[in-house]
C-alpha cells in the first residue's frame, strides 16, 4: 500500500473519528429522510421553490450514502481502502454534493429575498418548472466541476491525514495549472455564491427591519410579518451552518496551497474536514427547532422493524419543514401588512 494512503493519526483517533462519522451519517440519513418523506406526503401541495429544499436534503443524503461508509471503514482500517480508484471517487463525490449544497443555498437566498420585495403577490408564482430547471443546472453546474480534476484541470489525491481523499491542495503550490483551478473554484463556487448569500439575507433583514418600524403597537404585529421574521431566521441559520461548517477545512486547505503539507499536524487537517462532513446532518435539527408540525411528525414517527408506523399528521399547514421556509411568500407583503394593521387600529 501506497505511504500515501496510510493514517498518520494515531489508532485511537481512527477510531474516533470513524465512530464521528458513524453518528453524522446516521443523524444525515434519518434527519434528511424525515424532510423527504414529509415533501412525498404532501408532494401536491409543494409549491415551487419549495423543491430546493429538498434538493439540498437530496444532497445531504447523496454525501452520506456515497461517502461516509467508505470513509467509516478507512479510518477504523487505520489506510485508505481502495487505491487511487476509491480515492478519486471519494473525491469527486465530495466536491459534486459540496458544489451543489453551496449552489442550493444560494438559489434560496436569491428566491427568498425576490418572494421578500416583490410588490405583487402573483409575480411570487414561480412556475414549478423554472424550479426544475435551476436545480437541473445546479446539478449539471456541479457535475462539470466535479469531473474538471478527471480531464486535466485539477487534481484530486489523499488528505494529508491519510484517510479521506479530496481536491489535491499541496499538487497546486507550484502548478498554474492547479491554481487557475484552485482560483477559479474558489471564485465561482465559495466566494461568489457566499457573497450572494450574505447580501440577500441583508437585504431580507433590512426589509422586515423597516417593516417592524412601521408599526408603533408591538402587540399588533401582523402574523405575516412575525412568519417573514421566523422564515428568514430559519433560512439565515441553514446558511450560516453550512458556511461555518465548511469555513475552517478552506482555510486549512488553502494553507495546504502555499505551505507544505507537513507544516500542519495530522489532527490539524483531520478536525476541520470531520466538521465540514457534520454540515450533512445539520438542517433536520433546524427545521425541527423552528417547525411545530416537523416536531410532532417526527414523535409519532415508530420507525421500528414490525412496528406501525405512523408517518406524518394530516395538518398540512404552514409549518410542515420544507413549506416553512417559503409558506409566507402568497401574503408576506410586510410593509403593506403593517399598513393595513395600522389603519384597522385606528379606526377602533
Amino acid at each position: 500500500m501506497e505511504e500515501q494512503y496510510i493514517s498518520k493519526l494515531h489508532p485511537v483517533v481512527d477510531y474516533g473519528a470513524g465512530v464521528f462519522l458513524l453518528i453524522v451519517a446516521i443523524l444525515t440519513i434519518l434527519g434528511n429522510s424525515a424532510v423527504l418523506a414529509t415533501a412525498v406526503k404532501r408532494s401536491s401541495l409543494l409549491k415551487s421553490p419549495e423543491l430546493l429544499t429538498v434538493n439540498l436534503a437530496v444532497a445531504d443524503i447523496g454525501m452520506a450514502l456515497s461517502m461516509y461508509p467508505l470513509a467509516i471503514a478507512s479510518a477504523w482500517n487505520h489506510a485508505w481502502l481502495g487505491g487511487d480508484a476509491s480515492c478519486i471517487y471519494y473525491a469527486l463525490m465530495g466536491f459534486l454534493f459540496g458544489v451543489c449544497s453551496m449552489m442550493t443555498l444560494c438559489a434560496m437566498a436569491v428566491i427568498r429575498f425576490l418572494v421578500t420585495n416583490s410588490s405583487k403577490s402573483n409575480s411570487n408564482k414561480i412556475p414549478k418548472n423554472t424550479v426544475r430547471i435551476l436545480i437541473t443546472f445546479i446539478w449539471l453546474y456541479s457535475l462539470l466541476w466535479a469531473i474538471l480534476p478527471l480531464v486535466g484541470w485539477g487534481y484530486y489525491g489523499p488528505e494529508p491525514f491519510g484517510i479521506s481523499c479530496t481536491i489535491a491542495w499541496s499538487k497546486f503550490h507550484n502548478s498554474s495549472n492547479g491554481f487557475s483551478f484552485i482560483l477559479s473554484m474558489f471564485l465561482l463556487c465559495t466566494v461568489l455564491p457566499a457573497l450572494t448569500i450574505v447580501a440577500c439575507y441583508l437585504g431580507i433583514a433590512w426589509k422586515v427591519h423597516k417593516a417592524y418600524q412601521e408599526i408603533q403597537n408591538i402587540d399588533r404585529i401582523p402574523n405575516a410579518a412575525k412568519l417573514e421574521k421566523k422564515l428568514t431566521l430559519m433560512a439565515v441559520l441553514i446558511s450560516v451552518g453550512f458556511l461555518s461548517s465548511w469555513t475552517p477545512y478552506a482555510a486549512a486547505s488553502f494553507w495546504s496551497i502555499f505551505n507544505s503539507s507537513d507544516s500542519l499536524q495530522p489532527i490539524a487537517t483531520l478536525l476541520p474536514c470531520l466538521f465540514a462532513k457534520s454540515s450533512t446532518a445539520y438542517n433536520p435539527f433546524v427545521y425541527y427547532i423552528f417547525s411545530k408540525t416537523f416536531r410532532r411528525e417526527i414523535k409519532q414517527l415508530q420507525c421500528c422493524c414490525g412496528w406501525r408506523v405512523h408517518f406524518f399528521s394530516t395538518d398540512n399547514s404552514a409549518e410542515n419543514p420544507v413549506s416553512m421556509m417559503w409558506s409566507g411568500r402568497d401574503n408576506v407583503r410586510l410593509s403593506s401588512a403593517a399598513k393595513v394593521e395600522n389603519q384597522g387600529a385606528a379606526t377602533h
